[in-house]
């Protein structure tokens, strides 16, 4: 499945929200991406390995105080050593790949400190995990390969601390996730760590003006 949808997503967030820019708070409307891990804790330590991640979302403030709107995609990539075969499949497949494709949609509040922040955020959304299969062609001598979608529920919630560097802040932020479908039939259960930038979208949608 191709990835340009996801931008577009966030792109008509920003596009379907005028109204942020008439409030007088400093954190109105920041991109967000960051890089990091993702652990899988629990049963789902059985078939997944933490790779790497990618992360990229929005803040939109809400109202004059803290509070922000937190829709995030989490594209996380595990190593994938395979418990059992998938229906219609004799074999296991060990030091796969796997890669999530995870829409999070949160609440979120924000102190802010001088140049430092501190916030929460809690929400729910959905997407798909893919998974690699293999079959063997015993007389071709071939391995084909391909991916299984699991489509899944998921519930986040999770905290940050950022330092303001001018036109953006600096992040860190780890969480929770829970997947309400399981993958191997065991529960999906990971914790996101990341560190990226926040760029402020407001300041520089106002020198535009």
């Amino acid at each position: 499945m191709s990835l340009k949808p996801l931008p577009t997503f966030l792109l008509l967030l920003i596009m379907a929200s005028p109204r942020i820019m008439a409030q007088s708070r400093p954190d109105k409307l920041y991109s967000m991406s960051g890089i990091g891990f993702a652990f899988p804790v629990g049963e789902t330590s059985d078939y997944f390995k933490p790779k790497f991640s990618t992360s990229l979302g929005l803040n939109l403030g809400l109202g004059n105080h803290g509070l922000f709107l937190y829709p995030k995609v989490s594209l996380h990539a595990f190593t994938f050593n395979q418990i059992t075969p998938d229906e219609g499949y004799n074999y296991t497949l060990q030091k796969g790949r796997a890669t999530t494709y995870l829409l999070n949609v949160a609440l979120g509040y924000r102190k802010i400190v001088n140049k430092w922040a501190f916030y929460g955020f809690a929400g729910a959304g959905g997407g798909f995990i893919l998974t690699p299969q293999a079959t063997v062609n015993s007389s071709s001598l071939q391995v084909i390969q391909n991916n299984k979608s699991n489509g899944l529920g998921i519930a986040e919630g999770g905290a940050g601390i950022e330092y303001n560097i001018g036109g953006a802040n600096l992040f860190v932020e780890a969480g929770y996730m829970y997947g309400f479908s399981k993958i191997q039939d065991r529960t999906f259960n990971t914790v996101p760590i990341s560190v990226g930038i926040k760029p402020n979208l407001s300041k520089l949608l106002n020198k535009l003006k």
